[in-house]
């Protein structure tokens, strides 16, 4: 009690496009008494009678929900074994001081102050027990919902939170391999089973380094792939992970912005094939994202400029200049946002399309450049494009004055071909992603090809 559950869940629940259901709020609306009410008239074991049958209901209706559970609640076996297996369950971490202060005299057992502390020492067992992730706020709730670890240091702790018990094999991009390579097998300790190193960059991402993945693997399905890189190699490991024996675990360990803000987190895995980027791929959520920030220091300057429109972009469709915050902050609202946009659309079949953001226009420029323009290069022309056809002025100011993005040399008619393929055309008609202003995204969009293919020879030196 006293956590803040009844302010964060609600907003939870917003975040993640669900309703909110509070066990006290039903078991108040089937006796029609308050809580406080309940434990006077009816005392506590009554009221944990009825919490525990109303927190059974709630947890076995199988419609998705944030559900908030009393601080008491844990003390039944059935709604523990409920939680275990029906919910993925958020322990909202808080001291016994900051619980008390919020708590004191307003809560039928939050009468005296060390008694209150002796309940939140009993009780805490409980709550670790059950625990399938921690947090301490709403950014912290989503992230741990969609299972991305936000933390400095933590390439030192991979061990522990790679999960499962399993063997694990480590794919690592060739580039990395030399500054992290050691430490990460470290880390990994006796679960490391085999490395392999993999070409750096958008090279990785081809069906034959993917056959050589699937030939050199010999992780069972109670094993685990670890990726340690940018975009691509989680692109590639993951879209093996989806592939091998089926399906097996994966963990990435993203070390570039752009990875760490963008392309570790929601599951889509790809490779390029000859006619266009991510064209064949797979949805394979990851087991765990594990985000290092301090990573990030070894990265070379360029490589945060590519992740840095990745930022901007997340910046524009929360409607906040998530570009301004100090970097390791930077990451982790990004994640966040992007985490809380691929929970409530896991399979890309509605408002994850506004992740798309420019990327119509900077596929095409990737693919024209035969790969060779960098991701991030390509998305800072990119949503100069859409933010032109958006008609918002004031946003094309700042794109301009904070990624500094110059028209690149490619062949034009290569751009035009490749925007034809655009995997988010529909019926021949190119759909592309639009702001009707800063957090407010438009996706789906349908334009006059001419107007759409204008826009895309302008980014063209």
């Amino acid at each position: 009690m006293g956590a803040g559950k009844s302010t964060l869940g609600p907003q939870l629940a917003d975040r993640l496009g669900r309703r909110f259901v509070s066990v006290d709020a039903v078991v108040e609306e089937e006796t029609g008494m308050t809580i406080a009410e309940l434990f006077t008239e009816r005392g506590q074991e009554a009221f944990r009678e009825l919490e525990e049958r109303a927190a059974s209901e709630v947890l076995t209706r199988h419609v998705p929900a944030v559900v908030e559970l009393g601080g008491g609640a844990l003390g039944s076996d059935l709604t523990r074994a409920a939680l275990a297996e029906h919910a993925f369950t958020i322990l909202l971490e808080t001291t016994p001081e900051e619980a008390w202060q919020r708590v004191a005299g307003a809560r039928p057992l939050a009468r005296h102050p060390d008694e209150f502390a002796e309940l939140y020492a009993e009780r805490v067992p409980l709550y670790e027990g059950v625990a399938d992730g921690h947090a301490r706020d709403l950014d912290g709730a989503v992230l741990a919902a969609a299972g991305v670890h936000v933390w400095e240091g933590a390439r030192d702790g991979l061990g522990g939170l790679v999960p499962g018990g399993g063997p694990v094999e480590l794919v690592v991009d060739a580039g990395v391999e030399p500054l992290h390579g050691d430490g990460v097998r470290a880390a990994l300790g006796d679960r490391l089973a085999a490395t392999h190193v993999v070409p750096a960059g958008e090279s990785a991402k081809t069906a034959r380094e993917a056959e050589k993945l699937w030939s050199a693997l010999h992780l069972d399905r109670g094993g685990t792939l670890v990726a340690l890189g940018g975009g691509s190699t989680s692109d590639l490991a993951g879209f093996v992970a989806a592939t091998y024996l089926r399906g097996v675990a994966w963990a990435p360990v993203p070390t570039t912005l752009v990875a760490q803000v963008d392309a570790a987190i929601g599951g889509k895995t790809a490779i390029d094939v000859e006619g266009g980027k991510n064209l064949v791929g797979a949805f394979h959520w990851p087991a765990r994202v594990v985000v290092d920030p301090e990573l990030l220091a070894t990265l070379p300057r360029e490589e945060h400029e590519n992740g840095l429109a990745e930022v901007v972009k997340t910046g524009l469709l929360a409607g906040e200049p998530l570009w301004e915050l100090d970097p390791g902050e930077q990451v982790r609202r990004c994640a966040a946002f992007k985490a809380a946009v691929c929970l409530r659309d896991p399979l890309d079949r509605g408002e994850r399309a506004q992740l798309n953001l420019g990327h119509t226009f900077a596929h095409a420029l990737e693919a024209a450049s035969g790969f060779e323009l960098p991701h991030g290069r390509a998305v800072a022309l990119g949503l100069l494009a859409a933010l032109r056809l958006s008609g918002l002025e004031e946003e094309v100011r700042t794109v301009e004055q904070v990624l500094r993005p110059q028209p690149v040399s490619v062949d034009r008619n290569a751009a035009l071909a490749a925007l034809d393929r655009d995997k988010k055309s529909k019926d021949g008609r190119l759909r592309v992603v639009l702001l009707a202003a800063p957090g407010e995204p438009r996706t789906g969009v349908e334009l006059d090809r001419e107007s759409v293919r204008e826009a895309l020879l302008t980014l063209i030196a």
